[in-house]
C-alpha cells in the first residue's frame, strides 16, 4: 500500500492512534503507541525504542533498537471507542546500523521465506487455532462459559453470538474466516480463517489471538489459549495445514498418480517434519502445560508417524477430492496456540527442507489402526516413537538436533532456551494442589 492511499483510509477511518507492534520470543505481542499525527514521521525514520527490557533482546548496553513499518498490515483494533480510534501495523526490528535483529522472530521467519522464494516456492499454512470461553471469576480454577459441545447449534446461545462478534471483527482486520464453531469440551471454540503464506499467517495468528481476548474482555469474559486449562477433558490445539505452491499457483504437493496424490516433494516434507519431531515439540508446544495436553486419549496426537484417515497420527492427510488439487496438504497436528507462530514456523519449514534436500521418504502411513489401542510392545515393532513426555525432555531433544536449533538462529535459540529452562525450574519447585490432595495427609 503506498502512502497515499494508507493516509486516506486512515482518515476515513478517523485513527487517532497507532500501534507499532512486535513480537519477543516467547510469542508476546509488544506495542510502541503514538498519536496519529507522528504516522508521517515513523514511516520515514521508524520508531527508536528501548530493547533491554524485552524478552530476547538485547543487553542493556546495547539497547536502542529500530522498528521499520509494515504498511500491508495496517488494520483496525475495531474493539477501540471511535473517539479513541485505535490501528496497529506490525513491524520488522533493525539494529542502529541499519541491520535486520537477528533476535527478532518475525524478521526470522522472513529470511526462511526469502530462502524459499529463491527456490520459487511459497510455503502456504492454513492454522486452526482452539480457546476457551471463560466466566470471570476471582478463582484459580477456570469456570466455562457455556455447555455446549463439538459443532453445538441454539438459536440463543450466548456463546454463538460472542463467536459471530469475535467473526465479525477478525474479518474486518483482513483474516478472511473460514468457518468458527464449537469444539468438543465446554467452553472451548475453534475459529479457522483461510491459508496465506506463513508470514501473514503468523501474522494473523498474533492478530487473532489479541482479538478474542479483548472482544470476550468486553462481555465479561475471559479467552484462553491455554493447551490444556482443564483436567480431564480436550485441550487446545492448533493444527496446522501446510503446503507448497510455486509461484503460478501450481500446488506442490500434489501427484495424480501416487496412491495417496503426494509428490516426492511432499513426501519429502512429511519425512522431513517427522524425522525432527521430538526437537521440534519444544517450539511448537512450548509450554509446561503444553504436556498435559499431549497425552492418549484427548485427540492430541503423541505418537510419531503419518495417516490419511487417522486423526492420532502426528501428520494427517486429509482426503482428495477429485479436481481440487489446491486443496492437498499436510496437516501438522501437535503445534498449540501457546506457541511463537514465527518461530514455529520457521522451525517446521526448516525440519521440512531437510527432509526435502536429503530425499527422505515416510514409513509406512498408520492408516486404520488408533496407536493409542497398540501396546508399547506393538508400538515398538512397528517403529512408532513418541513425543517428549515433558517440557524439560522436549528442550533437551532441541539442544540435540542441529536443524531445528540452527533454524532460528543463536540469539533466538539462546533466548528461548534460557527462557523456557526458567520455565521449568519454576514449575519444578511449585507445590501444585494434586501434590496437596494426595500427600498432605498421608504422607
Amino acid at each position: 500500500m503506498d502512502k497515499k492511499e494508507l493516509f486516506e483510509r486512515i482518515r476515513a477511518d478517523g485513527v487517532k492512534f497507532v500501534s507499532y507492534q512486535f513480537s519477543d520470543v516467547t510469542g508476546k505481542v509488544k506495542s510502541v503507541d503514538a498519536p496519529v499525527e507522528r504516522l508521517a514521521e515513523a514511516l520515514e525514520d521508524g520508531v527508536w525504542f528501548d530493547g533491554s527490557s524485552v524478552e530476547g533482546f538485547t543487553r542493556i548496553q546495547e539497547s536502542d533498537m529500530h522498528l521499520r513499518v509494515d504498511t500491508d498490515s495496517y488494520a483496525i483494533l475495531p474493539w477501540t471507542p471511535a473517539d479513541h480510534r485505535r490501528a496497529r501495523f506490525f513491524c520488522d526490528i533493525y539494529t542502529p546500523e541499519g541491520e535486520l535483529f537477528d533476535g527478532d522472530p518475525r524478521g526470522l521467519l522472513k529470511k526462511w521465506m526469502k530462502k524459499l522464494d529463491e527456490k520459487g516456492w511459497i510455503y502456504n499454512v492454513g492454522p486452526e487455532p482452539e480457546f476457551f470461553l471463560f466466566l470471570q471469576n476471582d478463582h484459580v480454577h477456570p469456570v466455562p462459559y457455556d455447555v455446549g459441545s463439538y459443532f453445538d447449534f441454539s438459536s440463543n446461545d450466548s456463546a454463538a453470538q460472542v463467536r459471530a462478534e469475535l467473526v465479525e471483527a477478525l474479518n474486518s482486520m483482513g483474516l478472511e474466516v473460514e468457518v468458527a464453531h464449537h469444539e468438543v469440551a465446554l467452553g472451548q471454540h475453534e475459529i479457522d480463517f483461510r491459508f496465506a503464506d506463513a508470514l501473514k499467517t503468523a501474522d494473523n495468528v498474533l492478530t487473532l489471538k489479541y482479538t478474542v481476548k479483548a472482544i470476550a474482555a468486553q462481555h465479561g469474559l475471559v479467552a484462553s489459549f491455554m493447551p490444556k486449562p482443564i483436567f480431564g477433558i480436550n485441550g487446545s490445539g492448533m493444527h496446522c495445514h501446510q503446503s507448497i505452491f510455486d509461484k503460478s499457483g501450481v500446488n506442490l504437493f500434489f501427484d495424480a498418480k501416487d496412491e495417496f496424490h503426494l509428490s516426492k516433494l511432499a513426501y519429502g516434507f512429511i519425512a522431513g517434519q517427522l524425522e525432527h519431531a521430538k526437537a521440534l515439540s519444544a517450539i511448537v508446544a512450548p509450554t509446561v502445560n503444553s504436556y498435559k495436553r499431549l497425552v492418549p486419549g484427548y485427540e492430541a496426537p503423541v505418537y510419531i508417524g503419518w495417516a490419511q484417515t487417522n486423526r492420532s497420527a502426528l501428520i494427517r492427510i486429509p482426503r482428495y477430492t477429485i479436481g481440487k488439487d489446491k486443496a492437498m496438504r499436510a496437516e501438522l497436528r501437535f503445534p498449540d496456540p501457546s506457541s511463537n507462530p514465527y518461530l514455529a514456523f520457521s522451525a517446521m519449514i526448516a525440519a521440512a527442507l531437510d527432509g526435502i534436500n536429503k530425499g527422505l521418504t515416510p514409513s509406512k502411513p498408520l492408516n486404520n489402526v488408533n496407536i493409542y489401542d497398540l501396546s508399547r510392545e506393538e508400538r515398538i515393532t512397528r517403529g512408532i516413537e513418541s513425543l517428549p513426555g515433558s517440557l524439560k525432555e522436549a528442550l533437551a531433544e532441541l539442544a540435540a538436533d542441529n536443524v531445528v536449533k540452527n533454524s532460528i538462529g543463536p540469539k533466538l535459540y539462546s533466548a528461548f532456551y534460557r527462557a523456557k529452562e526458567e520455565e521449568w525450574e519454576d514449575y519444578r519447585i511449585h507445590v501444585t494442589d494434586w501434590e496437596l490432595e494426595n500427600y498432605l495427609q498421608g504422607a
